[in-house]
């Protein structure tokens, strides 16, 4: 079930191409609503863009890449993982594979209404997002993975503290909260797992070798160390790694390296 909004919005115009902006809507597997938009084009080929961890279609890395695309005249749709942004559903930590799942509803959304999927690309968590679908579902041509995390039992200790093993098998969950206190969101023992068992170097194995991928990442990344984008290139069969020297993890300073070489990518 799907419900795309009647509005649109016209955006630019290059040439005698006018680009439009539509919200769209649908329903993930679970019933919940996810929240997208979609930037059109003359063509119907699609790139699907994917936020990170708490982020959303806003992010703006998110908003660059689709201001990058628009100007070449491809058409890309951005939209919020369930749980995340306007759509339905309750925040999680873990969530890889269920974030999978809301991926392929808005690739058959779209395949379904005649649009050809023709790369999809995730920031982050959702560069491993993207990978994961490669690995379950073999109907994408190109996968761009920006900054993701091979090395998911890392980079846990920096945002639960050093005694989060113990503390979660006492208490059942931890509450993250900010500088100031606030609550910010809650790890359970279930959701932590989810990502402690979610394996990237098995699941980028089977990545069909038919399948581009390209993994870049900034060479003084912040969040995600940067020997990640190796345990990516060593693993799966059809690789391109592109470091992006003095990036971090948002790019900052950087978008224009970072939309160049995926789109060069995009268009061997």
């Amino acid at each position: 079930m799907h419900v795309d909004t009647e509005g649109k919005v016209p955006v630019s115009q290059k040439g005698r191409t006018l680009l439009v902006e539509k919200s769209v809507q649908l329903e993930n597997k679970y019933g919940e609503k996810l929240v997208g938009i979609l930037h059109e084009s003359h063509s119907k080929e699609l790139v699907i863009l994917c936020h990170g961890f708490r982020s959303s279609k806003e992010s703006r890395t998110l908003l660059k890449l689709a201001d990058a695309f628009k100007e070449e005249e491809i058409a890309v749709f951005r939209f919020d993982f369930s749980g995340n942004g306007e759509s339905g559903g309750s925040f999680q930590f873990g969530n890889y594979w269920k974030e999978v799942d809301d991926l392929r509803a808005v690739i058959l959304h779209f395949s379904s209404q005649g649009w050809k999927i023709n790369a999809i690309i995730g920031h982050s968590k959702g560069g491993n997002v993207v990978l994961l679908y490669a690995s379950s579902y073999h109907d994408v041509p190109m996968v761009v993975n920006i900054s993701g995390r091979f090395y998911l039992g890392k980079g846990i200790e920096e945002r639960l503290g050093a005694d989060f093993s113990e503390r979660i098998k006492k208490d059942g969950f931890i509450d993250v909260r900010d500088e100031s206190g606030g609550h910010l969101y809650r790890v359970t023992e279930e959701s932590l797992m989810d990502r402690l068992s979610t394996d990237m170097h098995s699941s980028c194995t089977l990545i069909d070798s038919n399948c581009r991928v390209l993994t870049v990442h900034g060479s003084k990344d912040e969040i995600v160390p940067v020997e990640n984008a190796t345990g990516f290139a060593n693993v799966i069969p059809n690789h391109e790694l592109r470091i992006l020297d003095g990036a971090n993890h948002r790019y900052s300073g950087h978008f224009s390296e970072l939309s160049s070489c995926i789109l060069e990518f995009i268009r061997e």
